[in-house]
């Protein structure tokens, strides 16, 4: 075709060629491919796995705002008896300074007031402290579980790699945890807003109130704002462990190849197990077969099924099964007891029962002696004929 066309013709065709190469863009398919073929669900060995590594689904964002709706609602609480107890320092520590006269009063006696002051009242606010931090760590232990792991802090040089680092700034992750900081952001301001836009006009009032007044005003709007946004936080914390808990049972996917090879190092290669099986199975038969020449009687199906069995009254209280096998088994079997001279007796509900309810190398059941006894005497008169 381009043969037949003139040069300038071939050259036009050349410089498009040129010009559609340069719009395609280079791409990789193992980029679009990227976790695609992670489409099974992890195996409790994954989960367990990393559960020891200490990669849980975890919400610290519930962890923070149970914390503080518990601080708040406990304040809330006990507010009437945490404030008597405050004015109850404060007034402490003023008249501990009327005891000194001015030239006894120094920086040492001032911190020593101020001293006991922060010590009495952290003893006023410890019930309350202890209280969230218990609650904190139910939190805690209810999204994790109880089970304590190292490897979480041991120190690894992969964390203050600066690619890495930019790479997480840039992550599903990080966006995920700017919108929350943004949302929780929106939500202090619009609440902070409601709340003193209502009591505005009472806070200007604060300077001709008394101090107890002032003080029981302060602490019940910081403590019913601290509560509202405890409150709103406990529904984000919620939201973001159901989150948490989804995109960690997404990331703890695993493939097809990823499952087998799980279960080959735990539980071994199917095609080893098969050859040892196999092994076995033909360790069994050499043993069966070489064993099979000190039978007693052979009892046949006749065709289908044959067992072989020895009575030997110093070795064992009843008689015991040597070989048994079916159909090309079974022929084998009662060639071995030609070449041999045993006798073959036909018996077919005896060979079924032997064959389907004794292993190789057990005694018959008592239920079987009856039967039995009776093929081994039909056996041995035959024998005391020929001798």
């Amino acid at each position: 075709m381009r043969q037949s066309l003139g040069k300038r013709e071939q050259h036009m065709i050349q410089i498009r060629d040129i010009q559609y190469a340069s719009y395609r863009l280079p791409y990789k398919l193992q980029y679009f491919a990227e976790g695609a073929d992670k489409t099974e669900e992890p195996t409790a060995k994954k989960l367990s796995d990393a559960r020891n590594e200490g990669q849980v689904a975890r919400s610290t964002e519930l962890t923070t705002a149970s914390g503080l709706a518990v601080l708040f609602i406990s304040l809330k609480l006990f507010s009437g008896y945490i404030g008597t107890r405050f004015i109850e320092v404060y007034v402490k520590s003023f008249q501990s300074i009327d005891k000194y006269v001015e030239d006894e009063f120094s920086i040492a006696i001032i911190s020593a007031i101020l001293g006991r002051a922060l010590l009495d009242i952290l003893i006023i606010c410890l019930p309350v402290m202890v209280l969230a931090v218990l609650v904190t760590f139910v939190v805690v232990l209810f999204q994790v579980k109880w089970k304590i792991s190292g490897k979480t802090i041991t120190p690894k040089f992969s964390k203050i790699n600066p690619v890495s680092g930019f790479k997480k700034l840039l992550s599903k992750d990080k966006i995920v945890q700017v919108l929350i900081e943004v949302i929780k952001i929106i939500v202090i301001s619009y609440i902070a807003y409601g709340t003193l836009k209502d009591e505005w006009a009472m806070l200007f009032r604060l300077y001709d109130m008394k101090l107890e007044q002032a003080i029981l005003l302060i602490g019940n709007l910081v403590i019913d704002l601290g509560l509202e946004i405890s409150l709103i936080f406990l529904v984000i914390g919620v939201g973001d462990l159901i989150y948490q808990k989804l995109k960690f049972r997404k990331e703890m996917r695993m493939s097809k190849q990823e499952v087998k090879d799980e279960f080959k190092n735990s539980e071994g290669d199917p095609q080893i197990k098969g050859k040892i099986k196999q092994r076995m199975r033909e360790a069994s038969m050499r043993r069966m077969m070489q064993n099979l020449p000190k039978a007693d009687v052979v009892i046949t199906n006749p065709t289908h099924l044959a067992a072989a069995i020895q009575y030997d009254r110093d070795a064992s209280m009843a008689p015991v099964l040597l070989a048994k096998g079916a159909d090309h088994l079974a022929e084998k079997i009662k060639e071995i007891a030609r070449e041999n001279q045993i006798e073959i007796v036909e018996n077919k509900p005896l060979a079924r029962m032997l064959y389907y309810n004794v292993e190789i190398g057990e005694e018959i059941p008592p239920e079987l002696y009856q039967m039995t006894a009776e093929v081994l005497a039909y056996v041995y008169g035959l024998k005391n004929k020929a001798v």
